[in-house]
């Protein structure tokens, strides 16, 4: 049997993954809550939303779910029982899933660098021109205004004299 989901959500109470899927087979929608257990305002969301989709008893219906989708709903679970409301929670998330120019990387811990790589990689991507796209060009020449006078750079020059 196939199941192809339709809607993904979050319950606060009781605490619980709802989700909606149409079965391929008897062309009917169903919904099947998913009880959150054993999680708190300190529990991992990527941890919880890997184990819920690899479960052996959601995993055929989670198919169509994202592991993304799924952090963010665990997430917003997360704020719910630390006393957020749902549109700070929302707000949280969307600035955890931005980059910040103006960051500097080399301060973070080696799982929040993984994180910001993994999100540049997926906006990456998202607006890499293909070959097979219809507005894509092979050989593009673009020229840069130079207004200013280029200045020569004293540690190309003695580099150079050295080999």
């Amino acid at each position: 049997m196939t199941y192809v989901a339709k809607k993904c959500g979050v319950c606060f109470q009781p605490p619980s993954i709802i989700l909606i899927y149409k079965d391929d087979g008897k062309d009917k929608t169903r919904q099947r809550i998913m009880p959150v257990r054993n999680f708190s305002k300190f529990s991992d969301c990527s941890m919880a939303a890997e184990q819920l989709k690899n479960n052996p008893r959601h995993k055929v219906y989670l198919e169509g779910v994202s592991l993304h989708q799924l952090q963010k709903l665990y997430s917003l679970l997360k704020g719910h029982l630390g006393g957020e409301s749902l549109a700070e929670s929302l707000e949280k998330f969307r600035q955890e899933e931005t980059i910040d120019p103006e960051e500097d990387m080399n301060k973070l811990d080696d799982k929040e660098l993984a994180k910001r790589k993994s999100i540049m990689d997926e906006l990456f991507e998202k607006n890499r021109k293909k070959k097979d796209d219809p507005d894509f060009i092979y050989d593009i020449e673009v020229e840069f205004p130079q207004d200013e006078q280029l200045e020569s750079c004293g540690w190309d020059a003695e580099s150079g004299e050295e080999i």
